[in-house]
């Protein structure tokens, strides 16, 4: 009888044991393997967006100056840390929608503005789509973003095809309906016809109004990255 209880109470605490293993190894493996940490978009995600890209021609210093556009091979994303059941990952969304313009002068750009039109923002799931167009961002009030240069961006030099130089930019980002000067650094270089610019710009979510976007299981802190990847094309 003895035996029998000790079985049973091992049974009885046993289950509780394998539930937990099954839900933190069942995130585990969600978070690392069906949908891993999205990662940062870079220049070789201007790469394999499709759209137009740079032609095998080579452009002049002199040929750089003037006004330059966004090709829909531009890529904005917003990076945003979050918690699923103890295991650490990263949640993104991306677009292409990307209008505006920047200007060359000589190794300078003393002119950039940009908008992104955030209702077209979209990531791999449905429900993180729902929360971000809605609750978060609110986009049927807020739907754009936008940047503006404030200060000349000095890269000191044109840099030689396919070599990558990096500066300081200074300007406007609003976001939910909120403008705050920023500062962060860029990587430029030039493929052929094309020029290509990348950085991040970290967004603390309580400057610009956004509510925490922790919702579910999902519990996310008060921070998040906006990132970019743009190519360009003379205007």
């Amino acid at each position: 009888m003895k035996r029998f209880f000790r079985r049973k109470s091992t049974y009885i605490i046993g289950i509780p044991l394998v539930i937990i293993i099954a839900v933190f190894g069942g995130a585990f493996i969600y978070t690392h393997v069906i949908n891993p940490p999205a990662s940062k978009v870079g220049f070789s995600d201007i790469s394999t967006t499709t759209g137009p890209k740079g032609s095998t021609t080579t452009l002049s210093p002199a040929q750089l100056d003037g006004a330059w556009k966004p090709t829909n091979a531009s890529v904005v994303q917003y990076l945003v840390p979050e918690i699923l059941f103890g295991q650490s990952t990263k949640a993104d969304g991306t677009t292409n929608a990307v209008t505006g313009s920047l200007t060359i002068a000589g190794t300078t750009v003393p002119k950039a503005a940009f908008t992104v039109d955030l209702t077209t923002v979209h990531s791999n799931q449905a429900r993180r789509d729902a929360q971000f167009q809605g609750r978060i961002m609110n986009t049927s009030q807020f739907p754009t973003a936008t940047f503006t240069l404030t200060k000349p961006i000095a890269f000191g030099s044109v840099p030689a095809e396919n070599k990558t130089i990096t500066a300081t930019a200074a300007g406007n980002l609003m976001l939910h309906g909120t403008t705050k000067s920023v500062t962060f650094d860029v990587k430029a270089r030039r493929v052929g016809n094309t020029v290509e610019v990348t950085g991040t710009i970290p967004v603390h979510f309580a400057d610009y109004g956004i509510p925490n976007p922790t919702f579910g299981p999902a519990q996310v802190g008060n921070n998040g990255d906006l990132a970019f990847a743009l190519a360009f094309e003379k205007a």
